[in-house]
């Protein structure tokens, strides 16, 4: 299982935390209290932070958020041989991949689009079949989050492949 798949508890658990002063706006409140977060997963050791919020907790929130979506293009795992996952299953419909960059399960399609692409040889219509969609869904799933557009172009573009707009 890839590790941005994992429930937020159980990544945390493998993950360290650390409470932090960061500037900028926000009044005294943030400039007083430690209400940065910073979160390095320990196996891999990819790190997210937020700083812009004034509570601790949606900065938490936003840095767990963060972290799922560096796990997801930053980390590959082997795709499974067999079938989409049961979470990538159940987010197409007729053909169409439903998900919006928001959302908490985003980071998790990424990850396994991006791991099956890798088994493709970036190959989009190979990977896209293999997951019961377009090719033109596939690319539209990267193109929801910016990092995500430009982490898929960066690996197309080492192996000499166009970018995908």
């Amino acid at each position: 299982m890839h590790p941005a798949a994992f429930p937020i508890d159980d990544l945390l658990r493998s993950c360290t935390t650390v409470r932090t002063r960061r500037g900028g706006p926000g009044g005294q409140h943030r400039n007083k209290v430690e209400t940065a977060i910073v979160i390095t997963h320990e196996p891999t050791g990819i790190s997210a932070e937020a700083s812009e919020r004034r509570s601790q907790a949606d900065n938490k929130r936003m840095a767990v958020w963060r972290l799922r979506l560096r796990l997801a293009l930053e980390h590959r795992t082997p795709p499974s041989p067999t079938a989409p996952s049961p979470l990538w299953q159940s987010r197409v419909r007729g053909g169409s991949l439903v998900i919006a960059a928001e959302h908490d399960d985003y980071p998790t399609l990424v990850a396994e689009a991006l791991d099956r692409l890798v088994a493709a040889d970036f190959v989009m219509a190979t990977a896209a079949r293999a997951g019961g969609i377009t090719s033109s869904q596939l690319a539209r799933l990267f193109a929801k989050n910016a990092a995500a557009s430009t982490t898929l172009n960066r690996l197309r573009a080492a192996r000499g492949l166009p970018p995908i707009r």
